[in-house]
């Protein structure tokens, strides 16, 4: 029988800290949502869209002297209907005003609109949605309160409160927040009902742990997609709201440009001088699409069971 030469071999010591180590990388939450966000197409593409508009909707209007309420150039024949080309990029229409400025001054009013609009309810929806869901006594109320609001028609609210407190930037705001919470923080509350029963929140709770910290640290992380997915449908929804009210003299002053209001002004010009409803339309179309796609695979990728 062939002898080891031992002195080929090191035995290696015991070491009891190596053995406790986990062998597997890194795992990063925001990084692993970042690469399933961007790995889609689309996204890319609609990213791209959006933030062209975006940055355009903003940066320019700072750099241009525009007037939406200037009509000095209406007796100008030669300024008026301008088809776009080189010098008018988007042309002109029937007071001389130059529909670029018109579609990005608009487009940042709509854009501004929707995302305050947005952020409110979300903030306002999410913190009462979260009492809401672990609190017996505000349960009670809130549940009266939502089954009276949820069948009244949100935009028939926002027409009389439009209506009543008259047109203005933010008496809009005010009128798409003042019950647009509502229905988020139902939804919050159905999702807080679904994980605060489970075993690690009853471990917690019995240990002591403030029902606000249980609510904070081990619930809501757990919807942060669902969150999401309510954020990315209400941003293109507060847009079309927008345009709808614009289109028929609701919401923001005449005085005020907006994508709605443009389209609304040049509606009449659907077969003649086709551009100037076609261009703010397009437009419209775009933010709105863009917002929607990028918002519904951001919300599929914040997702924890789309993870590898």
């Amino acid at each position: 029988m062939a002898t080891i030469d031992k002195t080929k071999f090191e035995f290696v010591k015991r070491n009891d800290f190596a053995s406790e180590a986990i062998d597997a990388p890194a795992y990063s939450y925001w990084k692993s949502v970042l690469r399933q966000f961007m790995k889609k197409k689309s996204t890319i593409l609609m990213l791209g869209i959006l933030a062209a508009i975006v940055v355009i909707s903003f940066v320019y209007p700072l750099f241009s002297d525009f007037d939406y309420n200037d009509v000095s150039k209406v007796n100008d024949f030669s300024a008026r209907y301008i088809k776009p080309n080189a010098e008018h990029w988007f042309g002109t229409d029937s007071n001389g005003k130059s529909l670029f400025d018109g579609v990005w001054f608009g487009a940042r009013n709509s854009i501004l609109i929707s995302v305050i609009a947005t952020f409110i309810n979300m903030v306002i929806g999410v913190i009462v949605g979260g009492i809401w869901g672990v609190s017996k006594s505000v349960d009670r109320i809130m549940l009266e309160v939502y089954n009276v609001l949820s069948n009244i028609p949100s935009l028939l609210i926002i027409i009389v409160l439009t209506y009543s407190i008259g047109a203005g930037f933010w008496n809009l705001i005010f009128a798409m927040t003042v019950t647009g919470w509502i229905g988020i923080a139902y939804s919050i509350r159905v999702q807080i009902l679904r994980y605060r029963d489970l075993e690690y929140n009853l471990a917690s709770q019995t240990l002591g742990t403030p029902t606000t910290k249980i609510v904070t640290k081990n619930i809501l992380p757990q919807l942060i997609s669902v969150i999401v997915t309510y954020s990315t449908q209400l941003l293109p929804g507060f847009i079309s709201t927008e345009a709808f009210l614009s289109f028929f003299g609701l919401g923001l002053p005449v005085t005020v440009p907006s994508l709605g209001r443009l389209i609304s002004d040049y509606s009449q010009n659907v077969t003649t001088n086709a551009y100037l409803f076609w261009i703010p339309l397009t437009t419209l179309i775009l933010v709105s699409l863009s917002l929607f796609i990028v918002g519904q695979n951001l919300a599929d990728a914040s997702d924890p069971r789309t993870h590898r």
